[in-house]
């Protein structure tokens, strides 16, 4: 019988440390969501901090463009390593650099030397010399308005990614840049180029985000191979899978419903560039009307 009682009370021992080990846990588990949830609000106050004390100029596009949307849908975060592909003073380098604060870091990356020939038009013999010195250019632009809370800019081009680079990003962004790469694979590999050094400089289970002009599905693939600005979503997905790639999620934040380019229609007829009705004020008014283009958001990652 004192056998029985000391069972007994050993498993009631047994059971009250159970719950209470599970109380624990869940006390932490709690304490973790809560601190998470706390680092997200602090983010996104950041970020609306950042984005509210750019020119008006730049908060004019906010309304096609998306930012405070669009980064929190890649993940981006404070402290993180991101780089940004054709990248530009302000859209994305300069507000992530202010976003990502001291802890973090971007990376700039523009079009390989051996790409921008192909561009033809003003890409001139000039033009191209001058651009072979943006790595060191481009840095030395920045941080001009670069503040010391601010995240450090460095700077490569596509092909030439240092390996000392590999496996630190968090988070690769294409943003309105794939279209030049897509229309420009067969000349010389250039998105497949572009993809693997997003791998290589991706940590495992790293981001890889793309915005890009997006051509209706009906429409020919000649039409939607990058000459005209636009690229089938069904094209990037398929092609960016097959380099590794895993696709996470699609979004919806950057569509134009308004915008549904025929097989006639160029992306630069739109603002803000409306590089077919300078002369035509009726014109003008009709891409007014419609907005910046169509663009698709898709989110994936490097495998683990």
């Amino acid at each position: 019988m004192k056998y029985l009682m000391m069972s007994a009370a050993v498993l009631t021992l047994a059971a009250c440390s159970q719950e209470t080990t599970s109380g624990a846990n869940e006390n932490d588990a709690s304490a973790v969501a809560e601190t998470e949830m706390a680092d997200q609000v602090l983010a996104s106050e950041r970020l609306d901090a950042v984005l509210a004390e750019q020119d008006d100029e730049v908060k004019a596009r906010y309304e096609y463009r998306h930012p405070k949307e669009t980064l929190e849908f890649f993940g981006v975060e404070p402290g993180m390593t991101v780089v940004d592909s054709l990248a530009g003073a302000v859209w994305y380098t300069g507000i992530l650099s202010d976003y990502l604060g001291v802890d973090g870091r971007v990376i700039a990356a523009d079009y390989s030397m051996d790409m921008w020939p192909l561009f033809g038009g003003f890409a001139t013999e000039e033009w191209i010399e001058n651009r072979s010195t943006w790595t060191t250019d481009f840095v030395a632009r920045v941080d001009e308005s670069r503040d010391e809370d601010d995240a450090p800019v460095s700077a490569i081009v596509y092909g030439s990614l240092p390996e000392g680079m590999h496996g630190t990003a968090d988070v690769v962004m294409m943003v309105r840049a794939t279209h030049h790469f897509n229309r420009f694979e067969d000349d010389g590999g250039f998105f497949t180029e572009a993809l693997g050094d997003a791998m290589n400089v991706l940590k495992p289970g790293g981001v890889l985000g793309f915005v890009q002009h997006r051509a209706p599905e009906g429409n020919s693939d000649e039409w939607a191979t990058g000459d005209n600005g636009y690229v089938k979503q069904s094209r990037i997905i398929s092609f960016v899978e097959g380099a590794g790639f895993e696709l996470v999620e699609t979004s919806e934040v950057n569509a134009n419903p308004k915008d549904v380019p025929t097989e006639e229609d160029i992306v630069w007829r739109l603002p803000p560039t409306f590089g077919t009705s300078e002369e035509n004020p009726e014109l003008r008014a009709e891409m007014e009307a419609i907005g910046e283009s169509d663009r698709m958001t898709l989110k994936f990652r490097k495998p683990e």
